[in-house]
């Protein structure tokens, strides 16, 4: 992948001992450090005007994560660990970058790596920010706030959920708007929110088609199975890993963990891809015809992932942590490029707040 970094963005190639990946780094080398972890279907180029507007006094990484740009081909993302080789990868990174705190950035798939890291590794955090994050129970197959199960085997998550002519346009590096299914009709229609188009537009789908694909990475393999929509879920990729299958015991470790770290929620208004009725999950597309022998909304609903993240976010101050929601209105799933000022209004007043003097990190 050879995009082209805009101006006070440096590239390198950086090996942790975990992975071998390119980070992107931007501000003062002693700065305040902040890890930004991208979605799906992305990369760390997706960060680059946001790293490039923190304050001053902010370091910012942003690495490609295993099965994604510019990350070792070889290295694969075990899905039953759930996200934790993602997590571990992070803690990895800031390892060998000499930080012993940081303050987190997640969006999408990024979003669930975050709500890892407050798990296992709080104690490691600054703040978390969670920027048009995806549902803590992971995606697909839950169908209400506490995230319970539409089917004892999570049918309808994994690797089978995603849209094949997708898939096939990435492969064949499709940059046009000729099909609905098209890489870059995609992004337009689930992820920048119309009408907007981002000035970067062609780097950031050249990002997105940098994806690694096969059984082991995207879209990962996946099992048959007797509950609608008749598959479930596998062992490999990152849609395998955000299966609910894999998230364990994380919610009560995101309710118990200690330090409480203070919390920002993000999130765009008008966000189709995460929300509680959203555009890519089997029970959205089931009463729209679009998937055969849909068994009805009282066993398949869509996932309510906005009502998920607030349930545990209200769970998580009720035990003692601060959470703080915001919603930038008219933007989609990444106000971070859609609407960054706004964005950045709330950001900015967030992030500031732990700095009044000297931090050590």
């Amino acid at each position: 992948m050879t995009i082209k970094t805009l101006p006070g963005i440096t590239a390198c190639t950086i090996s942790s001992g975990r992975l071998r990946s390119r980070v992107l780094l931007s501000g003062p080398d002693d700065g305040i450090p902040v890890l930004f972890i991208h979605g799906n279907f992305s990369s760390a180029t997706w960060w680059e005007e946001h790293m490039l507007t923190l304050p001053p006094s902010f370091r910012a990484i942003a690495p490609d994560q295993r099965g994604f740009g510019d990350a070792d081909p070889e290295a694969k993302v075990d899905g039953w660990k759930g996200m934790r080789d993602f997590a571990d990868d992070a803690i990895a990174l800031m390892n060998h970058l000499g930080y012993k705190k940081f303050h987190v950035v997640g969006n999408s798939l990024g979003g669930v790596v975050v709500w890892w890291l407050l798990a296992y590794y709080p104690e490691r955090l600054l703040s978390v920010t969670l920027a048009g994050p995806g549902s803590p129970f992971g995606f697909g197959a839950t169908k209400d706030a506490r995230g319970t199960a539409s089917s004892d085997d999570f049918a309808g998550s994994g690797g089978g959920l995603l849209n094949l002519e997708l898939l096939c346009g990435v492969r064949d590096g499709d940059c046009s708007l000729d099909q609905p299914t098209s890489p870059r009709a995609v992004l337009r229609r689930l992820v920048w929110g119309p009408p907007f188009v981002p000035e970067r537009e062609d780097q950031l789908l050249e990002a997105m088609l940098a994806i690694h694909l096969g059984k082991l990475d995207t879209p990962g393999d996946k099992q048959s199975s007797p509950n609608w929509p008749y598959f479930s879920p596998g062992r490999w990729g990152p849609m395998n890993a955000l299966s609910p299958a894999h998230m364990g015991d994380l919610i009560e470790r995101i309710t118990g963990a200690l330090p409480k770290v203070k919390i920002l929620w993000i999130y765009g208004s008008d966000d189709v891809a995460i929300c509680d009725t959203a555009a890519s999950d089997p029970g959205s597309w089931g009463p729209l015809g679009l998937l055969p022998g849909y068994p009805g909304v009282e066993v398949y609903p869509p996932q309510p992932m906005e009502t998920q993240i607030r349930t545990v976010l209200q769970d998580y101050a009720g035990a003692g942590g601060d959470y703080q929601e915001a919603v930038i209105e008219g933007s989609g799933h990444v106000p971070f490029i859609s609407h960054p000022n706004a964005y950045n209004r709330v950001f900015h007043t967030f992030i500031n707040q732990f700095h009044s003097g000297d931090v050590d990190v």
